[in-house]
């Protein structure tokens, strides 16, 4: 099971957030991947493009932000934080 906590901020300021848990029986990445296309669908955004700044920091803190940068549409919020939940946070 994984569970992602997502986040989008706009001048400093949580504007929405959202828990989204994946439990299908696939890897990891696919888990992710599936919560985070909800986190998406739920925000009515596009789905981030993951940087290689991106990938670095998910897999040594568990959290990565999104900006600008990750989407092609204009965006209205700073960024996009997506966050890994321990089973029993949230």
């Amino acid at each position: 099971m994984l569970k992602i906590w997502g986040k989008l901020i706009y001048d400093n300021r949580i504007i929405e957030d959202e828990v989204s848990v994946s439990e299908i029986q696939d890897s990891y990445q696919e888990n992710l991947k599936a919560c985070i296309t909800e986190l998406c669908y739920k925000f009515d955004i596009s789905t981030p493009y993951w940087l290689k700044s991106n990938i670095n920091e998910y897999n040594k803190r568990h959290k990565t932000s999104f900006d600008e940068n990750n989407f092609i549409e204009e965006i209205y919020f700073d960024k996009f934080l997506i966050e890994e939940l321990k089973a029993n946070e949230k």
